[in-house]
């Protein structure tokens, strides 16, 4: 009988059992490709095996695992030097048994406010071997946001950069990562605790919080994956090698960074971070460290261009001989002009992959997509499910819009205060987002759906006129979104950044979109600004533009 037409629960197990098979084995295909998987001695696989049963398929088992394979490999270098993949293993130990003594685990919330250095790393290694919770803290919160988060996620600890020690409220117990006294994490990894550490610890949960620019985010529990078959998705679109450097320029606290660090420690790979990101240093590192492959945010690739183009740096970008074989973005939106530029200054080796905090990824595209359809969010890797639906929550063919819908290997786990926000179709959640799909499989977005404007009783959408805007000589970034309007209820408006030299004015930018599109779709205001604010991943602040609230 086949499993659809067996009774649901049976069906449902028979189906969760192929999947699960599936998985495997593409995952166990795709690691041997990328050199995980290949002999390893025994006494180091026991080590390995022992790691996984302990702590499952979590950032804490692939740190363990790599310090069973390889001990004395770098796992960490940051601006304070360097860390073994043994010496990790030892402090993350320490710090667990403290977290255990000071209460913190099991079921207790570590919360985790550090730039890219090692300190955030140790800690949800530590965490996941006490069994604490970590709640991954935006750097750009505000106070008053840190006190909603404190409360709702019921922090217990928080270790933090000395920089932001007074935005954490009253209530839980501060870390800093900085100095050598008490209340500093170098103290927890010198003292220890008194308790053993646990075989198998409650499993800790990772819960990343969302990107809301108001209010208190909410917390998106990440599930912890129960096979590779996530990592194998990925790896069929971005083509990872095991024990190559990897730069993550991405925020970890961050869904992408926190993917970035995982996939790495899993590859065995050094971890390259830096606690600020500046384009010349950024170079400057991926060549002193031979990293090849980054992890970043498409605003970062603009201010590396930004930089080659104003420092008049003749020929390829990169700062000396090195090339890195891939670069990763992720978080926020890659314009097509920015794609191909980066691309055409430093090599075909550009990917980007739409995702979200709740669904994990949609699709991923690679350079050759990045040059055929320029702008395109890329296709559905494998093991993963992409529609588009219509108004009638039917599945649309190629060159139709509508709602974007997903379904993959690490499905959404809910917010952590039980709240629902996401549309639901037969097993596949809602981005949020509109576009079509082309006649080659590959996505294209128009934008959010809550963008859409009704201008004099026209639906419009910002996206279109965007990346028009975008296109356009003299422009550096832009982003449009609509604004009230008396007459016509509401309008566009573009905020644009010019590029150095530039005198692009107004009309010139509304002849330009009057020229291609219709004619509600043209910006009666075009604001010109020096930069348009973002949060650390690269999203534009909608609320600090004029005339937005």
């Amino acid at each position: 009988m086949a499993p659809s037409s067996m009774p649901g629960s049976i069906a449902d197990a028979a189906r969760s059992a192929l999947e699960i098979g599936t998985g495997t084995a593409r995952a166990t295909i795709a690691l041997t490709r990328s050199g995980v998987v290949r002999p390893i001695r025994p006494e180091r696989l026991y080590g390995m095996g022992r790691a996984l049963v302990r702590y499952g398929y979590s950032v804490t088992a692939a740190f363990c695992v790599g310090a069973a394979r390889h001990p004395y490999r770098l796992a960490v270098v940051d601006d304070d030097g360097v860390l073994t993949y043994a010496e990790l293993d030892a402090r993350t130990d320490r710090i667990a048994q403290a977290l255990l003594a000071s209460g913190a685990a099991p079921g207790g919330a570590v919360g985790i406010l550090c730039r890219n250095h090692r300190a955030p790393v140790e800690v949800m290694v530590a965490a996941g071997k006490a069994g604490a919770d970590v709640v991954l803290l935006n750097t750009g919160l505000s106070a008053e946001q840190l006190r909603g988060v404190a409360q709702q996620q019921k922090l217990h600890t928080v270790v933090t950069d000395p920089d932001f020690t007074h935005l954490i409220p009253d209530g839980p117990r501060v870390i800093r990562t900085d100095g050598d006294g008490p209340g500093t994490l170098n103290a927890m990894a010198e003292a220890g605790g008194p308790a053993e550490l646990p075989f198998k610890p409650e499993r800790s949960r990772m819960i990343v919080l969302t990107s809301g620019t108001t209010g208190t985010p909410k917390g998106a529990k990440r599930p912890h994956p129960s096979s590779l078959a996530p990592a194998a998705s990925i790896l069929s679109a971005i083509p990872l090698r095991a024990g190559e450097p990897v730069l993550i320029a991405a925020p970890l606290f961050h869904t992408w960074g926190n993917a970035a660090l995982m996939l790495a420690a899993l590859h065995g790979s050094t971890v390259v971070l830096a606690r600020a990101f500046e384009p010349k240093a950024f170079l400057d590192v991926v060549e002193r460290r031979r990293c090849t492959t980054i992890f970043a945010v498409p605003v970062m690739l603009q201010r590396v261009l930004d930089h080659v183009r104003d420092a008049e740096s003749p020929g390829e970008g990169w700062a000396g001989s090195h090339r890195p074989r891939i670069v990763s973005v992720s978080g926020s939106a890659l314009p097509a002009e920015q794609a191909l530029s980066f691309m055409d200054r430093f090599g075909d080796c550009l990917y980007n992959l739409y995702g979200s905090t709740e669904v994990s990824w949609v699709s991923i595209a690679g350079p050759a997509d990045l040059r055929a359809a320029p702008g395109t969010a890329g296709r559905a890797p494998a093991g993963t499910t992409l529609v588009i639906l219509g108004d009638d929550d039917q599945p649309v063919g190629p060159g139709v819009e509508g709602r974007v819908f997903v379904g993959n290997d690490l499905p959404f786990d809910g917010y952590t205060g039980g709240e629902s926000s996401l549309e639901e179709r037969d097993g596949l959640l809602g981005t949020g987002d509109v576009g079509h799909l082309d006649d080659h499989g590959r996505l294209h977005l128009t934008g959010r759906a809550d963008d859409m404007i009704v201008s004099g009783g026209e639906n419009v959408h910002p996206g279109p006129v965007e990346e028009l805007i975008a296109s356009a000589e003299g422009v550096r970034e832009v982003t449009v979104l609509g604004v009230p309007d008396e007459k016509f209820g509401q309008r566009l408006a573009a905020y644009v950044v010019r590029a150095t030299g530039s005198q692009l004015d107004g009309d010139t930018v509304r002849d330009l979109v009057r020229g291609e599109l219709a004619k509600f779709a043209v910006p009666r205001d075009v604001h010109f600004l020096d930069e348009l604010p973002r949060n650390q991943s690269g999203k534009v602040l909608r609320t600090e533009l004029p005339g937005q609230s």
